[in-house]
């Protein structure tokens, strides 16, 4: 007996088990109680659709459906209530309520039962009815374009049309046609860029549908650079304006962005500016800097961004309290050089800010304006094809006039010149026989810078054929 109770007991657990494995296999998805995958109304008709759930329902509703124009009622169902129900109504269906109605657990989204409600009108076919500003269509590189002129019935048919071009019908290869979606291109080329709309005919009336501008962005930054090439130098107090300029592409569209010391306190402010040009796109962006203080001293950055490509520039700004000069020799005040090299270069050791004024004499006079062979580069003076008539004193003017700073240098400049002897030889000429004890007048003229020592010596008459070997 006690064994028969027990077979009874497990049969009736295993019952209950297999029937709550069914009902959860059952309802691992929502269940709505149409079953086709579409439904056609007519307007002003009213839409009813209940689901039910083994957990809590929640609905999504097509874009043009209110939640004033919906009601949903949500109750416990089922033999033991153990599940969920939800039913909606929309009362009074437009065109505009065209869409996908979907059911689905409200903490498993994922899990959903859908259905495709079409609400027919022959006086409004398109689902998104004509507006006075076109929507923005953005064709991305290697990704379809949809244009979404979808309609109120699956029967209708229509034609896509690019202004001011004659219309293009679907091939079902390259343009398809859906009334779910509108038309899709799957491989859009520059020819799809522009206007364009959808038109159809119903009961012998054309209709069109918005109009659509399609846009293709362009990510293609061609260069980044700045108005200042190096370094910049600033007072402080002043006003310090960095203009940061990006070329792209047609059709780019970029973000300018500046990292900098003041950032974080708003020291700056930016202006921007966009110049389009024949075959390119410009666009500026200006931060300045009212008022610089030393805290403003460092590193400013620049960054442009377009889609997924990035370039940048940086400039350091360094900030001074006061002006200066500060002026010494770079290796001695005394220089020495060789004649006849072929140029030198006299550069002192020179800081100063603002940029100064900088002027070269020679002996008392601007030296540019006593010979051609001077000239200015830069702080330096260079001098060409240096001759011993460059030896002398060298002075260095600085001054920063607007803010009464003047410093001057003084170097000495000595040019050294090889020996020479004026005459090519002693005697040009063979003096012949000389009287025995006789006094004789030789001349040796030499010239030399630092001044050359010259030394006789005496080459004895060769005797027996032997060479004689020179005395002092």
């Amino acid at each position: 007996m006690m064994n028969f109770i027990l077979i009874c007991l497990i049969c009736g657990l295993y019952g209950v088990l297999a029937k709550d494995k069914d009902q959860k296999g059952r309802f691992s998805v929502p269940i709505l109680d149409v079953k086709a995958r579409q439904l056609v109304l007519e307007a002003d008709q009213t839409l009813l659709l209940s689901c039910r759930g083994r957990w809590e329902l929640s609905w999504a509703f097509p874009a043009g459906l209110t939640r004033d124009e919906v009601q949903v009622e949500d109750s416990r169902c089922g033999r033991t209530s153990q599940q969920y129900c939800s039913r909606v109504t929309v009362r009074r269906s437009q065109s505009q309520h065209t869409g996908l109605f979907r059911c689905r657990y409200r903490h498993r989204t994922q899990k959903q039962a859908a259905i495709y409600v079409y609400v027919a009108d022959s006086q409004q076919p398109f689902v998104e009815p004509p507006d006075m500003s076109p929507g923005v269509l953005y064709m991305k590189e290697k990704e379809p374009l949809v244009i979404p002129c979808r309609v109120t019935h699956p029967n209708i048919t229509t034609t896509l049309v690019k202004f001011p071009s004659p219309g293009l019908s679907p091939d079902q290869r390259n343009i398809i046609w859906s009334s779910k979606k509108g038309f899709t291109v799957r491989t859009p080329t520059f020819y799809y860029i522009g206007l364009f709309y959808c038109q159809t005919v119903a009961e012998g009336v054309k209709h069109k549908s918005r109009i659509y501008f399609v846009h293709r962005p362009v990510s293609n930054i061609t260069d980044v650079y700045l108005n200042s090439s190096g370094p910049v130098q600033a007072l402080k107090g002043e006003r310090l304006v960095l203009n940061c300029t990006a070329t792209a592409e047609l059709n780019t569209r970029v973000n300018i962005t500046w990292d900098y010391p003041g950032k974080i306190n708003n020291a700056g402010f930016t202006s921007k500016r966009l110049l389009r040009h024949q075959t390119h796109m410009l666009f500026y962006n200006i931060l300045t800097i009212p008022k610089l203080q030393r805290s403003d001293r460092g590193l400013y950055t620049c960054r442009v961004t377009s889609g997924n490509q990035s370039k940048q520039q940086k400039v350091t700004v360094t900030v001074y309290d006061r002006s200066f000069i500060r002026l010494k020799p770079r290796n001695g005040s005394v220089m020495v050089v060789q004649a006849g090299q072929k140029s030198y270069r006299i550069t002192p050791k020179l800081r100063a800010f603002p940029a100064p004024e900088v002027i070269w004499l020679k002996d008392g006079m601007v030296a540019a304006e006593q010979c051609s062979r001077y000239h200015m580069d830069g702080n330096s003076l260079i001098i060409r094809d240096v001759a011993e008539e460059d030896a002398g004193k060298y002075t260095v003017l600085v001054r920063i006039q607007e803010h009464g700073l003047y410093q001057n240098l003084t170097l000495t400049l000595v040019v050294n010149v090889s020996p020479q002897i004026g005459e090519k030889a002693v005697s040009l000429q063979d003096p012949g026989s000389v009287p025995r004890g006789s006094r004789q007048a030789l001349h040796c003229t030499s010239h030399g810078v630092p001044p050359p020592h010259i030394e006789w010596l005496w080459h004895p008459c060769p005797s027996k054929g032997l060479p004689a070997a020179p005395r002092p």
